[in-house]
């Protein structure tokens, strides 16, 4: 199996990029921004859950996240691989992750980075809330924090699978047929 996960900070590329690597590698993307609006949207038990925490402006709690990913990587057992995006965020994640995985003998072959300039993010995402609905991309001061939040936060992430060397970055900048390349190529690399 081949399992990728696509890093970056909101508004990097990772969904545009996800799909054409899904459709060139035969791999199931996970989102996990899909999977809370899918499990919340159907009243399963883990998204009634969600619903809870975030209800009460709470951080939904790892173990219902992961429910969520194993419930989706579970329905997809003839998949060759997952693009997991937007997962995992905290190092408790990765090992629940790794260890997910390691139960059927596979694990993660790469942590890719999309490296995009701040301000082409800020432009990304207000070009996006034109058309996406979502008041988070519409709001530059909101957009800032997002991007912060992720340096501060997630940057552990990015760590924990360079100890294991699967980490690397890749130019987020240009066109997406030139971005997709670059990550066909880091891909090509790992597997």
């Amino acid at each position: 199996m081949i399992n990728i996960i696509l890093f970056g900070p909101p508004g990097s590329g990772k969904g545009t990029q996800a799909k054409k690597l899904e459709e060139k590698y035969g791999l199931v993307h996970i989102s996990t921004g899909d999977l809370f609006r899918y499990e919340i949207g159907n009243n399963t038990p883990l998204g009634l859950k969600a619903k809870e925490f975030m209800s009460k402006g709470h951080l939904v709690p790892d173990e219902v996240t992961i429910g969520m990913l194993k419930n989706k990587v579970d329905a997809n057992q003839d998949a060759k691989g997952f693009i997991f995006d937007g997962f995992p965020r905290t190092t408790p994640q990765c090992i629940a992750l790794d260890e997910y995985l390691k139960e059927s003998g596979d694990d993660i072959n790469a942590l890719i980075a999309l490296d995009v300039d701040e301000e082409e993010i800020v432009k990304r995402l207000l070009k996006r809330g034109e058309t996406s609905g979502r008041a988070d991309d519409s709001n530059e001061e909101v957009i800032r924090k997002r991007i912060a939040v992720y340096h501060k936060e997630t940057a552990v992430v990015y760590g924990h699978y360079e100890k294991q060397h699967k980490s690397s970055t890749v130019d987020g900048m240009g066109t997406i047929e030139e971005i997709f390349e670059r990550l066909c190529k880091a891909i090509d690399s790992n597997i």
